[in-house]
């Protein structure tokens, strides 16, 4: 499921977006324009302070230009909510006060076991993992939001509205 922000966000049919995996003790980054529909892992920001993660965030923002954040929303297979789902909340409510830019959010469930198997695959060494792993989750956050993408913004724009909750 995709949810947008406010109805009244404009929503932009190009430019770059940033998606992010939220974890207490990392964030994981990654990007992808909208016309090309293709999430790319970018970084991950290893901080649980506050402060340092936004500097970082406000870097990212000033280098890639995104239109759109996008943030995992933890959930349980069953639906329910995630302990942490309140804290990514949260944390993409700051995203948009602070940068005035739309924020959606997107069910991250499964996105870590997903980039889990992708780096075994990749034989990745255990120690190289943790922020692979974040940046990886970030990218199917990301290209979950892509995917879903053109069923929310209508290509003509001014003959229909948006739908502001989109199942996957």
């Amino acid at each position: 499921m995709v949810l947008l922000p406010r109805p009244d966000w404009p929503l932009p049919q190009q430019g770059y977006a940033l998606g992010f995996d939220f974890g207490e003790q990392r964030l994981g980054v990654a990007g992808g324009d909208l016309g090309l529909a293709l999430a790319t892992p970018l970084t991950v920001i290893d901080s649980a302070v506050n402060d340092t993660r936004f500097a970082r965030i406000a870097e990212l923002i000033a280098e890639w230009q995104p239109v759109w954040l996008v943030v995992g929303q933890p959930a349980y297979p069953d639906g329910q909510a995630h302990p942490v789902a309140a804290l990514a909340r949260k944390f993409g409510q700051r995203l948009s006060g602070r940068f005035n830019l739309p924020v959606a959010w997107v069910d991250e469930s499964y996105t870590s076991s997903i980039a889990s198997q992708l780096l075994h695959e990749q034989h990745a060494r255990p120690r190289r993992q943790k922020g692979r792993l974040d940046q990886l989750a970030a990218q199917q956050i990301l290209q979950a939001f892509f995917d879903h993408y053109p069923s929310i913004v209508p290509s003509s724009g001014a003959d229909k509205e948006p739908n502001h909750a989109v199942s996957g």
